[in-house]
């Protein structure tokens, strides 16, 4: 695939005032809230929600009304709304919910262009027709919109720009095209599309996979994105809120310029790195925006994102091992871990660099939590000197923490569902080698030190732990790499059993330290970090 190329936006849409709040914008690019109630005073109500929450338009959903006098609610809501206006009457055969005569439901966007729309969203297969209908008759400031909706999939670069010619040709105004995402890498070829674009275009990518289209169209020039009122309804699968577009991805200061970090992983939904990243970035002045990045294939992943625009990746569960083998150059740390945490871009030639900053993060956690049950300070010598270090997992995290205990000096066993895998990293790092099921009656010794590092316990499954409880009381310190929830189960019966407990939150904020600094190369701001984490 070739490289993205940032699109350099010039003009703003028509009476859009790129002052918001004092605070240039850096993007021209619209939020549009979806209004979707099934009567005039719900959508009425939410229309002052969303002018609210500092939309810059709505797309009103005429066909999710339940019931619908043409004349008189279109004047209403002209009237009432405060914001420029998108009427969309979305059929079946479009993913819509209007069941009706075809002809009426376009003689409904006819009488709502001459009572004052801003815009309206006609489908292409019916826009040629629609378009001569209205010829002479248009008002000036009416832009009409001509959509094409793909719930299937996302066709080639060659498909999608021959789509966008016989859109254009029908007279639109707007082209949008919305598409679904088998796989993160199909958002790629919208954005190509996108920045190429000689007219302006709403081009989105439909599902969890898609989300980031929703987000970096305004980096790549897209026309507008749709973001839901606070729990609102979706007009589409995997559309974020007004208030994560602005708040949390600081949507209007992106521009052509903006680098893009994110979090790779399968799930990576729960992920709070996008929260901790986009904050320090906002407060530090620094040009780049984090999202989640749910990828399958992560060499194919890194492979289509190859410009230099996607700076920096943290990478999480199932692809800390596959970073290693995607990687030009990795750490020796990271290579005798086995995993890679923490991927950057080098700017001058793109090579990808592999680091893992999740060892540091564990270790120094948990060291900290055992200088505080015994009241020792930092200068004696690492505390987990001698101590049995008992790692759940043998995945990326699980070697990391392995490899970290080892270093400070601790004997380690692994424990794993796999027994081969187990025996595999204990061979590699020099270690005692147990099944799950093994660990239930394991207790050598008095005061060992427990460390999970699979999901088992992470939302949903939130009642699910990797040790019965009673045999708890021979650790005097657990940790758990899961940190959604904070406290998981396995840590509540730790701490009933007398145990210190260490969250996965501290690897987490531990770990993200000299990530931001290989990100920026500016200091991490830890007090924030700190701060920012304590909501959760």
């Amino acid at each position: 695939m070739e490289t993205l190329n940032p699109l350099l936006v010039t003009s703003a849409p028509p009476g859009l005032n790129m002052e918001t709040g004092g605070k240039l914008r850096k993007n021209p690019t619209l939020i549009c809230a979806p209004i979707m109630g099934d009567s005039i005073d719900k959508m009425v109500v939410d229309i002052a929600k969303a002018k609210a929450s500092s939309a810059d338009l709505v797309e009103i959903r005429l066909d999710s009304l339940k019931s619908f006098n043409p004349h008189e609610d279109l004047k209403i809501l002209i009237k009432e709304c405060p914001l420029p206006i998108l009427f969309t009457y979305r059929p079946m055969w479009e993913g819509g919910q209007y069941n009706g005569d075809e002809e009426e439901r376009l003689d409904v966007l006819r009488l709502a262009m001459e009572l004052g729309a801003d815009y309206i969203d006609v489908e292409f297969k019916v826009a040629h027709e629609f378009l001569k209908s209205i010829q002479g008759k248009k008002p000036e400031k009416l832009k009409v919109i001509v959509s094409s909706h793909n719930y299937q999939n996302t066709p080639s670069v060659e498909e999608l720009g021959n789509l966008v010619a016989r859109i254009q040709s029908t007279g639109a105004d707007i082209v949008k095209i919305a598409t679904t995402a088998l796989e993160i890498t199909d958002v790629a070829r919208i954005f190509q599309i996108t920045v190429h674009s000689q007219i302006p275009i709403i081009g989105l990518v439909m599902g969890d996979r898609g989300l980031i289209s929703r987000i970096l169209c305004a980096k790549f020039g897209g026309y507008l994105t749709f973001g839901t009122l606070e729990g609102g309804l979706k007009s589409a699968p995997g559309q974020p809120t007004i208030e994560d577009l602005l708040n949390l991805y600081n949507l209007r200061q992106l521009g052509p310029d903006t680098k893009v970090y994110g979090i790779i992983g399968k799930p990576v939904g729960h992920s709070k790195s996008p929260l901790l990243y986009n904050e320090a970035f906002k407060s530090a002045g620094f040009n780049g925006v984090y999202v989640h990045l749910l990828v399958d294939d992560l060499a194919k992943f890194l492979h289509t994102f190859s410009s230099i625009d996607f700076a920096g990746f943290s990478c999480t569960i199932p692809h800390k091992e596959a970073a290693v083998q995607c990687c030009d150059e990795v750490d020796p740390v990271a290579k005798s871990i086995g995993a890679v945490n923490c991927i950057i871009r080098r700017p001058s030639d793109g090579k990808l660099f592999g680091y893992n900053t999740d060892y540091v993060g564990a270790i120094s956690a948990i060291e900290d939590g055992l200088q505080a049950r015994s009241n020792t300070s930092s200068s004696a010598g690492s505390p987990l000197a001698g101590k049995l270090f008992v790692v759940i997992g043998a995945g990326g995290a699980g070697k990391a923490l392995a490899y970290g205990a080892k270093q400070k000096g601790a004997r380690v066993a692994i424990a794993n569902r796999t027994f081969e895998r187990a025996r595999e990293l204990a061979d590699i790092i020099g270690g005692d080698a147990l099944s799950l099921a093994d660990l239930a009656h394991y207790h050598p010794e008095e005061g060992m030190i427990l460390a999970n590092t699979t999901s088992i316990g992470m939302q949903p499954k939130i009642d699910e732990t990797p040790v019965p409880k009673d045999i708890l009381k021979h650790y005097s310190l657990v940790f758990d790499a899961v940190y959604t929830p904070k406290i998981t189960r396995l840590l509540r019966e730790a701490e009933e059993s007398g145990a210190t407990i260490v969250s996965g939150l501290e690897m987490f904020i531990g770990q993200a330290y000299e990530q931001f600094e290989r990100f920026t190369g500016l200091p991490a701001p830890k007090e924030q970090f700190q701060k920012t984490m304590s909501k959760y």
